[in-house]
């Protein structure tokens, strides 16, 4: 290990901070939106939308019918009810697998599905066949016989303590053959909270059973809950100091939710009833502005590039214009480990999932590039999605994959701009320049004189009247130049007099 980089200011600089995370929700529910960000420690780390119209369908279970079925790429699609087909890979069906998916599902068949990701551009959204229903501290997954403990609860201690409760309470509620897993926020949780939320999930499972066999397909047997209550159920715990929505009758539901699940809670859900907008006054709105910069400033002067692609987003790391008062291999280490931190708040920011390749700025021990690769594991330790590291190549690469199951955020938030049709770019102003000078030619077919008017962006003619002289001793005219606001950048207008 590099000592020297060992000193209380890079410590500041790479290192968590040790002490209990500052964790608050935000709720806004406005027109036709509901807005619903999460800070850590004053600083924005994860935002969730639900627009009226394109509600959120990830959990939701559905009676479908088979449609097409693919054997070439061990697939089917399947009619719920929808604008899009959803599709299902033979992993996500039940059954011997082996066997093969044109085995497994045949044409018109009615079957039970649940979404796991929503439709992301031209794909139709996933589903599966193994459906799990997901309460405050128990998950149901009623085609698997497993009953155990997340991962996520360490301490070995309460693992034993609830792992003997669920066994205890699954036995004595006859599961049949159905699998149960304790969550993380069943940590301190009693035998008689688990045993009633157990009780809960069975109820609502019979009652998707009986809607099964009754329905027509497609049809919606099951819908999860709005966002603001899954936010209750799946985020609002110990460490959450507040969850503070700014409607009403949204307050009312969740405070009523809370009430029933986490009575203990229910002092830290607030309404907010000030003037100024609440996401203005957290400055949030600010902070999801800035999601469509391409580039983020690290603390140090360095920065780093995201460029998002429709299946994979490339990451590029610079120092800028921090040199370090040291050698430039602890220079590169340390803006390295600042752009680690802050790449895995921006992908769980910005909901970035998928491929993701990382350039990290070149490091000559192997023993720095370890490091970046363990800081990067550590960040993502936040995450709820699921994550996957590849170890960091010669070169500074790093390979990673992040669960999507919704569109990103900038893809929610922005469409592609009209002007560089998605490249990010447009000509520059001498290029413009050149290019009418090209096009005149064509257009007079190199004939001297004559008079010529070129209107142009506003923007367009303080360059070109800098030019004037030049262009027209290009042309061999005398030219006139105009602006119109209502062009484009690259737009332009020539006009032989």
């Amino acid at each position: 290990m590099n000592k020297r980089l060992t000193n209380s200011s890079d410590k500041k600089a790479i290192s968590h901070s040790k002490a209990k995370l500052k964790k608050e929700i935000f709720a806004n529910t406005s027109f036709e939106e509901t807005r619903i960000a999460i800070l850590e420690d004053d600083s924005l780390a994860e935002l969730f939308w639900e627009r009226r119209g394109t509600a959120n369908i990830v959990g939701n279970i559905y009676k479908g019918t088979i449609e097409n079925v693919l054997p070439g790429i061990s697939s089917a699609f399947i009619n719920i009810g929808l604008e899009k087909n959803a599709y299902i890979y033979i992993s996500d069906v039940l059954g011997n697998q082996r066997d093969g998916i044109e085995k497994l599902l045949k044409r018109n068949q009615h079957v039970m599905i649940q979404v796991a990701k929503d439709a992301i551009g031209t794909k139709g959204m996933k589903v599966t066949m193994d459906v799990s229903l997901p309460g405050r501290y128990l998950v149901l997954t009623p085609f698997q016989e497993f009953v155990g403990v997340s991962k996520n609860i360490d301490n070995y201690e309460e693992r034993n303590r609830l792992s003997e409760i669920i066994k205890k309470i699954a036995e004595a509620n006859n599961l049949d053959k159905k699998g149960c897993i304790v969550r993380t926020e069943a940590e301190g949780a009693d035998d008689k909270e688990l045993e009633k939320e157990l009780k809960y999930l069975m109820r609502t499972w019979e009652s998707i059973i009986k809607r099964f066999e009754s329905a027509h397909s497609p049809h919606v047997l099951h819908k999860d809950m709005g966002l603001t209550l899954q936010m209750a159920r799946d985020i609002l715990s110990d460490e959450v100091s507040i969850y503070m929505l700014d409607n009403k009758e949204e307050y009312d539901n969740v405070l009523d939710f809370v009430k029933k699940i986490s009575p203990e809670l229910k002092d830290r859900v607030k309404l907010y009833t000030n003037k100024t907008p609440m996401f203005k006054a957290f400055d949030i709105e600010k902070s999801i502005t800035e999601l469509r910069k391409i580039k983020v400033a690290l603390p140090n002067g360095g920065s780093i590039i995201i460029q998002e692609a429709e299946s994979l987003c490339a990451i590029d790391v610079n120092t800028g214009r921090f040199t370090g008062s040291r050698s430039q291999e602890e220079t590169v280490t340390l803006t390295n480990m600042e752009a680690a931190l802050e790449i895995a708040r921006q992908l769980r920011l910005r909901n970035i999932g998928g491929i993701v390749v990382i350039d990290f700025i070149d490091m000559k021990r192997a023993s720095n590039r370890l490091r970046i690769v363990n800081t990067l594991e550590r960040a993502v330790k936040r995450d709820r999605a699921k994550i996957r590291i590849l170890p960091i190549t010669r070169l500074g690469l790093v390979e990673m994959t992040r669960e999507r199951k919704r569109e990103s955020t900038v893809s929610l938030l922005t469409e592609e701009c009209p002007e560089c049709h998605g490249s990010g770019r447009v000509f520059s102003s001498e290029s413009i320049r050149i290019k009418i000078q090209r096009d005149i030619q064509n257009l007079t077919s190199g004939r001297p004189g004559g008079n010529l008017r070129i209107i142009v962006h506003p923007m367009i003619l303080e360059i070109l009247k800098n030019k004037q002289s030049v262009i027209e001793k290009n042309v061999h005219r005398s030219v006139k130049l105009f602006s119109d606001p209502m062009l484009t950048w690259e737009d332009y207008r020539l006009i032989l007099e």
